[in-house]
């Protein structure tokens, strides 16, 4: 019997991407986003598309419990829906920085919480968590963001440890970029944020040394995910993705210092 997926931020990029390489392999695949129009396409592929807001209890449980109802348990859970509220830690407001929690956080580990019951009586499930690079690796102008990855990796760590007697197993992707509009909407928002502050000439050039680079498609990223899940002893992180593997060998390798020096050296003009 297939199994069945939730894939949450299935409207585009590495969800979209990772919803229709899981139909197309046999798995019974529901895609939720808050943009249930586009996912319209996704219809084509056998995915079953549904509304989710992932900062709204109610449409957490709401989701949670229809794909239940319908197909008996929610088997794999890929917790990607995210985004980058980007801008200097001084410019930021609080409240925008908890709704970056709220989304990158708390709704996955709400979603992790419904469907761990069911897991556990089963004896088998996996959990995918969808962190980045910066969830290793912090750069200036996106402290929130990674504030909220660098929380997802460590409740991974735990909820790894805590649920691998039920025979679940929990692992990490850390992409590195991939073509999306993620990163549009994140230099859209560094410069409303502090694009006219005391950061402008940081994030004028942060946004030079990102534009124009060559990214691959989100594919690579939906290739490790359906590479961790079929996994008989999946790895804990699978890495992948433009720059990540690089990054995260000088942040192993190098002292916080000359670390930072490095990432400083790209945001000056």
């Amino acid at each position: 019997m297939a199994k069945t997926v939730l894939v949450t931020g299935a409207s585009a990029g590495i969800g979209k991407a990772t919803a229709i390489l899981l139909a197309q392999n046999g798995y019974n695949v529901y895609g939720a986003a808050r943009r249930i129009e586009r996912m319209h396409d996704l219809l084509s592929y056998g995915i079953k598309p549904i509304g989710l807001d992932v900062t709204s209890e109610e449409s957490i449980v709401n989701c949670e419990q229809q794909i239940t109802n319908e197909a008996g348990a929610i088997d794999i859970l890929v917790n990607n829906a995210g985004f980058g509220s980007s801008g200097a830690v001084e410019d930021l407001s609080i409240d925008e920085a908890r709704y970056q929690l709220d989304v990158n956080v708390f709704g996955a580990m709400r979603l992790t919480q419904l469907v761990l019951p069911k897991m556990r009586a089963n004896n088998w499930g996996k959990i995918v968590n969808i962190s980045s690079i910066g969830g290793k690796v912090a750069f200036p102008l996106a402290g929130w963001y990674h504030a909220s990855k660098f929380a997802l990796e460590a409740l991974s760590d735990s909820l790894r440890m805590e649920v691998k007697q039920f025979g679940i197993d929990v692992i990490v992707i850390e992409p590195g970029g991939v073509k999306s509009e993620w990163a549009d909407i994140s230099n859209e928002k560094m410069t409303a944020v502090s694009g006219h502050t005391a950061y402008k000439d940081m994030v004028v050039s942060t946004q030079k040394a990102t534009t124009n680079l060559a990214l691959p498609e989100p594919i690579v990223i939906a290739e490790l995910i359906k590479k961790g899940i079929e996994a008989k002893r999946p790895k804990t992180r699978y890495v992948g993705g433009y720059g990540a593997r690089p990054i995260l060998f000088l942040r192993k390798i190098l002292p916080d210092t000359l670390f930072q020096k490095v990432i400083l050296s790209q945001t000056k003009g």
